[in-house]
């Protein structure tokens, strides 16, 4: 067993007494030496200094009591021992600089003794492991009897430890998890481990986040969601303050982010607090921050490094702490490259990046999120809605297959949900009116397809004259098909899932990529090829 080192603040009230009549009263420091199936190996004595003459008689009371006690008396220069700053700074140097052993030795932080203020601070040193070890609480017997220690109790605060509390921890992840999903169970672990991360992030950072991703893929609720879970844990007493950067231009851009002072410009009438001014303390959402100008962007760097910015026409700084999201759907490394994003600017927002995957990518996530969406028409409209069992089966199909581009993303999918609910007689979706949204969803797309001079596949260019000629027709327009497919997928895994959606429930082993690749291989090509077309 590793010798018990006791680390304690002098008791100016509980360790005082004179006299032989000292021995009849419960003094918590010298009782901790009296447990006959404990030793303590050594005590850390802190005092002040008006009180060396106290802390001296407990030294050599210990002395009486446990020879095997060693006790160091140490004086610290505290002028007012209730002031929290001064306490905690002279007991934090002291822990800063004394040599612990936790290899060899085992260490006891007593907090029964000293004034309240230190027993806080004790215990936050302990908490911080800045005092490795355990707490220990001393308590007086139930009756007095001379020479009764009383009871010692030993506190871990290493929550691991613990199992019911560690359960408590894994319960309220999990719930703040769930709220950042809207409770929706969502399938794709991709998504799945993203938002596990971000939930992390969001209740223990106050840093820039980035999000990154297409039109409609959820970036602007997901922030709120952020705000609002800080909110419920109290990091938060400002606002959620969100602006779309592709709609300010010229001298308003500033003076929205910015404001401005009276006069600062034709039409500035009276002055303007702007937006960052307005969450301070809370968060500010900027969502396609790649439209920001190059003045803007100047200013909102010194903005979020330095919590402090000057307003449009104005002379004196004013001050805003918020915590700034960033949204976009562009490739930031792109624009950077390009001399149209600041480099440093990137850099400083670029913490903690999430790139959200479309709804395209997520077809295991359109089942769960059709029926959020019904339940949430229901709540809204007071009226349920139902798919039949095929028409169930038909809509799903569709919208989890090639076909469905779902280029609005979650846009997308809540207006068709909303047309099938609505148009839903006495409730109830049929198979003709899922025809018919179909019908109107391929339409839509269609119209939302790239041009045909876009769109247009040169396969002999990838294969060369002679291949080319050599194709026939159905395996030329199978071949364009995939083509064009990859050239819009992100990943090769995300084309692999487009490609082989419907037949991935009949494989034991689902690889898309594999397969995706080894078609490629027949004709000569490789992923890079048709990802940088």
């Amino acid at each position: 067993m590793k010798p018990i080192v006791v680390i304690g603040f002098l008791g100016t009230q509980l360790d005082a007494g004179q006299g032989a009549g000292r021995w009849e009263k419960w003094r918590p420091t010298v009782s901790l030496t009296q447990h006959e199936d404990m030793v303590i190996a050594r005590m850390e004595l802190l005092y002040t200094l008006r009180h060396k003459a106290l802390a001296e008689r407990i030294q050599a009371d210990i002395a009486t009591v446990s020879s095997e006690t060693e006790v160091r008396l140490v004086e610290l220069e505290i002028a007012d021992p209730w002031d929290f700053g001064e306490v905690y700074t002279r007991l934090y140097d002291w822990a800063r600089a004394y040599p612990f052993d936790a290899e060899r030795e085992q260490y006891w932080t007593h907090i029964t003794t000293g004034t309240h203020v230190a027993q806080i601070c004790m215990f936050l040193l302990a908490e911080s492991r800045a005092i490795p070890g355990v707490l220990a609480q001393t308590a007086p017997p139930k009756r007095q009897q001379a020479g009764d220690p009383g009871a010692c109790t030993l506190i871990d605060l290493d929550l691991s430890r613990y199992d019911a509390i560690a359960q408590r921890f894994e319960a309220e992840q999990r719930d703040a998890v769930a709220f950042l999903k809207s409770g929706i169970a969502t399938r794709n672990p991709r998504f799945n481990a993203l938002i596990d991360e971000i939930e992390r992030v969001a209740v223990r950072s106050r840093a820039p986040i980035l999000l990154v991703g297409p039109t409609g893929a959820g970036k602007s609720f997901l922030a709120r969601r952020m705000f609002e879970l800080k909110k419920t844990r109290h990091q938060m007493a400002g606002a959620f303050v969100e602006v779309n950067c592709a709609t300010l231009r010229g001298d308003g851009a500033a003076s929205t982010l910015f404001g401005h002072k009276k006069g600062a410009f034709t039409g500035a009438a009276a002055e303007r607090a702007g937006l960052l001014r307005s969450a301070h303390q809370g968060v500010l959402f900027l969502d396609e921050i790649g439209e920001l100008g190059a003045d803007e962007q100047a200013m909102l760097l010194k903005a979020i490094e330095e919590k402090r910015f000057f307003p449009m026409g104005s002379d004196r700084e004013v001050e805003s702490d918020f915590q700034l999201i960033a949204g976009t759907n562009r490739d930031l490394r792109a624009d950077v490259a390009g001399g149209r994003f600041r480099e440093d600017l990137f850099a400083r927002i670029n913490l903690w990046t999430y790139d959200l995957p479309g709804l395209a990518q997520r077809p295991e996530d359109i089942e769960p999120n059709v029926d959020h969406l019904l339940a949430l028409y229901a709540a809204e409209n007071h009226r349920v809605a139902r798919f039949n069992a095929e028409a169930r089966t038909a809509y799903l199909r569709f919208a989890r297959s090639g076909e469905a581009l779902w280029s609005g993303n979650f846009r997308d999918l809540s207006a068709s949900v909303t047309r099938l609910a609505t148009l839903a007689d006495g409730g109830r979706i049929a198979g003709e009116l899922v025809q018919a949204e179909i019908a109107r969803l391929r339409w839509l797309w269609k119209r939302a397809a790239p041009s045909s001079a876009q769109d247009a596949v040169d396969l002999g260019a990838l294969l060369g004259a002679e291949r080319e000629a050599a194709l026939d027709l159905f395996d030329r327009l199978q071949l364009e098909a995939v083509v064009r497919i990859c050239r819009d997928a992100r990943t090769l895994s995300d084309a692999g899932r487009q490609l082989f959606q419907a037949s991935r429930g009949q494989r034991t082993v689902v690889n898309d990529a594999d397969r995706l690749r080894k078609y490629l291989a027949k004709y000569g090509l490789q992923w890079s090829q048709l990802a940088s077309g």
